[in-house]
């Protein structure tokens, strides 16, 4: 393609995706199709010669935006935030066009060391403590003990952090010889924790058996530390090894944040490692009124948060932390040959592939930058502020309604509710809403009834589409 067919159609494509997103409200939040419509739309075969690209937003609008669910439109309330933002776009833009791959400092030094100082940056947004500082504040001083790397998600982090423990409380011999050969190793999280935490234990060979779920509070769903202390203990009397400890701030279903500092002092009975999975509400604590979303952290041994749901940085982009690296690095590094290199050799450079998963990764550090230089701090903070106003006063709403009721306490954005009439009329009210396209909506069992989750904080979510989200729910009940 020559350079000045990609710079008009580079145009062209900014022009459309311009017009898609600030047209969001138009849409149905709900894709208007049955499975196999949209495959049906393109050719069986690909094509014997190259085409033209010239009719691309043309096309997108007729082949590809109809099967879209509205992520990004003001009246998606589902699930949970899956924000970006134009600055964030910018930022992957550029990470496709730089296309570097960053496993090594040695494959690229800037997409490491912005990477290194991106996850400092939102060390002291957040108010976390210097433990896990990745560089130190004296350039001159002594490398850090911690640090942070960007994962893709939180399930990758819990994964990490999972395999950390299981080094440490082995001292290696999990990864050497086998889950097998090592003391019977015990897991725990709260009932109300995300699937991830098992979805970890199974494919680390810890094996879900292995996994504690430790009962919540039946008014707050926050875990109930006494319970976990009971279950560790009894671990330990038995000879087997509670290892791993993973809090939560914000969980799924209903957004508890689970006593993290309470959670610390119990598993330092046992040398356990407690990862903090703040995936939903960690990146509150930028304001500092919700700092204490993240009470406890400074105990903990890993820590991760989600930009890529509501800090306006698209998907993907987890920040994990851990206070200790060489259990991190030890538990995921190898070394090829084909891989050595001098810097790597030196000891003073960060190779992030024995951070991860995968060996191969992306810049994407960029888009992080890029939003933290256009809003700023305070301008996230007033964003973030603005939603929890929004959902605040959406749940006034749901109090003072006679047919609807919250089942969770709300202190952030999220708000859990159902119908007084009970889970029939509640799943129908939903199903109706989301078939109309007129907003989307999830659910959960809380309790073991069925729950309608209402989630505030889309890019461009106003109060005037939360009061119609109300008005909508009030029409269908």
């Amino acid at each position: 393609m020559p350079p000045e067919t990609f710079e008009s159609l580079g145009r062209d494509l900014l022009h459309w995706i311009t017009r898609h997103l600030d047209s969001a409200d138009t849409r149905p939040v709900a894709a208007p199709v049955a499975p196999g419509d949209i495959h049906r739309r393109f050719p069986a075969s690909p094509p014997e010669h190259g085409q033209s690209l010239a009719e691309l937003p043309r096309e997108l609008d007729d082949l590809v935006v109809p099967g879209l669910t509205g992520w990004q439109s003001p009246n998606w309330f589902a699930y949970f935030p899956c924000n970006h933002s134009y600055p964030s776009i910018l930022g992957e833009l550029l990470s496709a066009g730089l296309g570097v791959q960053g496993m090594l400092w040695a494959t690229s030094p800037a997409c490491t060391e912005l990477e290194s100082l991106m996850l400092d940056w939102s060390l002291e947004a957040f108010g976390l403590p210097d433990r896990f500082r990745t560089m130190p504040r004296d350039p001159n001083g002594p490398p850090c003990a911690g640090g942070g790397v960007v994962q893709d998600t939180a399930s990758s982090a819990t994964f990490c952090a999972l395999l950390a423990a299981r080094d440490r409380a082995t001292d290696g011999a999990a990864g050497r010889d086998g889950v097998a050969a090592c003391p019977p190793l015990v897991a725990y999280t709260s009932e109300q924790a995300h699937s991830s935490v098992e979805k970890a234990c199974t494919m680390s060979g810890i094996g879900r058996a292995n996994l504690r779920l430790v009962p919540s509070d039946p008014d707050t769903f926050a875990m109930d530390v006494d319970a976990l202390a009971a279950m560790m203990a009894a671990d330990a009397a038995a000879g087997r090894l509670p290892f791993f400890v993973c809090a939560t701030c914000g969980t799924t279903s209903s957004g508890a944040v689970d006593p993290t500092a309470r959670i610390v002092d119990v598993a330092r009975e046992h040398g356990a490692w407690v990862h903090l999975d703040g995936a939903m509400f960690g990146v509150a604590a930028i304001c500092p009124e919700f700092r204490w979303t993240l009470d406890g952290a400074d105990g903990c041994d890993s820590i991760c948060v989600n930009p890529h749901k509501w800090m306006f940085t698209n998907f993907d982009c987890d920040l994990f932390w851990v206070a200790d690296r060489r259990a991190l690095t030890r538990a995921m590094g190898v070394m090829p040959e084909y891989l050595r290199n001098a810097p790597t050799e030196s000891g003073q450079v960060i190779d992030y592939r024995d951070w991860q998963v995968p060996l191969g990764r992306r810049f994407r550090a960029l888009k992080l930058w890029l939003v933290y230089r256009h809003y700023g701090l305070e301008g996230i903070r007033q964003a973030f502020r603005e939603h929890v106003a929004m959902a605040q006063e959406f749940a006034d709403m749901i109090d003072a309604d006679d047919d609807w009721t919250r089942v969770a306490p709300s202190p952030l954005s999220l708000v859990c509710i159902r119908h007084r009439d009970g889970d029939e009329r509640t799943k129908r009210i939903l199903d109706a809403i989301n078939a109309s396209g007129e907003a989307m909506l999830s659910h959960t069992k809380l309790h073991d009834e069925y729950v309608i989750r209402v989630s505030i904080g889309a890019t461009r979510t106003r109060h005037e589409h939360v009061q119609r989200l109300f008005e909508i729910l009030r029409s269908r009940g």
